[in-house]
């Protein structure tokens, strides 16, 4: 641990601006239930969001046995499971271990990997990031040191069209033809390496990251002690590479570089600017490049129906996107036709035109104590006609589950509602409005340049 320490800077004094958190993680999981208003919750990490029609089956029993029925789509395509029983935990554990969604307890709140959804399906990108997905869940899993991640760090495979590129991930791994190209938080620096060799790359930049961690949360917690500070919660410190100082997280990429050639990779370094403007597929057929064809739906507020679920989990392959959707993959010409009707009229988002495309909110009352609103009911009466840009609505200033990107911020307060427009790190000067449904509706039509 020492040489590994050696590798990143340490403070000298407590350093502004980069302080370790000072609480525990307490991320949920499908084995840690968090404790809701409206009963335990259960989060179940899906990597890149791929399910089997079993595996989906046995989450909608899942949530029918222990919970409201209903599954909740997550920004990082996981699916959230609510109101259960305070003592559901063992017996939806074994439900989930039977379906093969857990494949490792000890690892279950890190499997946290999104993936381009359409990749491999329509042409685009650079390659099929399908079996990247299974090597980095594999490695993930099988590493003793990754069970220190956070449930919190995030892992991004992009095939090259650069959709999952923007979402903030921790460790960013893009196709590139016959390269990858591993980016580590969100700076334009990257690392070029072979593609095959990008999963393995990818354990080792976590590795890394979790020295580095170490190494500054130990060094400020020892310059805290001089001070007359006291010690943390085991499980607080760095989360994610962002909570780490600028220096720190500057290192950090130099010593990925220095492991990476020590362990024998042709390692590159090179530069690669995020892209702005990627997001979530469009809803609606997707031609495939085998004759068969794919569909895109959105899901209004992330919120599925037994119903709706159904419908998804008998269609065949299964993708859940971070954008709160699902792609349907494989259907026949004459099959994916009749399956859109199906899926219009159940309430899902076929295409551009639905009033609810590019609607969010967090979960709000009665489901969250912390929330000051029902956003979801203010956000569906609200949505009635189409915005040119996303819009989400948070019941407080924690924002959970908010997109990246550009986007409408609307966030209840104790005296109604702040709007804001946020363009990645910039956020406009806000307008703040009651809480009459008219003039909120109509405020928020305007920020998000609401056409007819």
């Amino acid at each position: 641990m020492l040489a590994a320490m050696s590798a990143f800077p340490l403070p000298s004094r407590s350093p502004a601006g980069a302080q370790p958190r000072s609480s525990g993680d307490a991320c949920p999981g499908a084995l840690r239930l968090h404790r809701a208003d409206d009963g335990a919750l259960a989060r179940i990490r899906i990597p890149g969001g791929v399910l089997t029609p079993g595996q989906a089956r046995a989450l909608g029993d899942a949530a029918g046995r222990f919970g409201d029925g209903e599954l909740h789509l997550t920004s990082r395509g996981n699916v959230q499971l609510r109101g259960l029983a305070p003592d559901a935990g063992t017996a939806l554990a074994g439900l989930l271990s039977r379906a093969g969604l857990l494949p490792s307890a000890r690892h279950e709140r890190v499997r946290n990997v999104v993936a381009s959804p359409l990749s491999g399906l329509d042409g685009r990108g650079t390659m099929d990031v399908g079996p990247w997905l299974d090597e980095v869940d594999r490695l993930l899993c099988g590493s003793e040191r990754a069970t220190a991640l956070s449930g919190r760090f995030l892992v991004a495979l992009d095939d090259g069209r650069g959709d999952v590129e923007t979402l903030g991930a921790d460790l960013t791994l893009i196709g590139h033809h016959t390269e990858a190209l591993l980016r580590v938080g969100d700076g334009e620096a990257v690392i070029r390496i072979p593609a095959s060799e990008g999963p393995r790359a990818t354990l080792t930049a976590v590795e890394a990251f979790l020295d580095a961690a170490e190494t500054f949360t130990s060094a400020y917690e020892a310059v805290a002690r001089r001070s007359g500070g006291g010690s943390r919660p085991a499980g607080s410190g760095a989360w994610r590479v962002k909570d780490l100082p600028g220096r720190t997280a500057d290192a950090l990429h130099a010593e990925v570089v220095r492991r990476l050639r020590e362990e024998g990779l042709p390692v590159v370094p090179a530069t690669r600017p995020l892209p702005s403007g990627a997001s979530a597929p469009d809803a609606g057929p997707v031609a495939g490049t085998d004759g068969t064809i794919s569909l895109s739906v959105g899901v209004p507020l992330g919120r599925l129906s037994p119903d709706q679920w159904g419908l998804l989990s008998d269609a065949g392959g299964l993708r859940l996107t971070p954008w709160r959707g699902a792609v349907l993959t494989g259907l026949e010409t004459g099959r994916a036709d009749a399956l859109l009707g199906e899926l219009a009229e159940a309430g899902l988002i076929t295409g551009p035109d639905s009033p609810w495309s590019g609607v969010g909110a967090c979960v709000g009352r009665p489901g969250c104590a912390k929330s000051l609103a029902d956003v979801r009911a203010q956000a569906g009466a609200a949505a009635g006609r189409v915005g040119r840009l996303p819009v989400y609505w948070s019941g407080c200033e924690r924002r959970c589950g908010h997109p990246h990107g550009e986007w409408i911020d609307v966030v209840a307060l104790p005296e109604g509602h702040r709007i804001s427009h946020v363009r990645g790190d910039v956020t406009g000067r806000p307008v703040t409005v009651g809480d009459d449904p008219a003039a909120l509706a109509a405020a928020v039509a305007a920020a998000r340049g609401t056409r007819t």
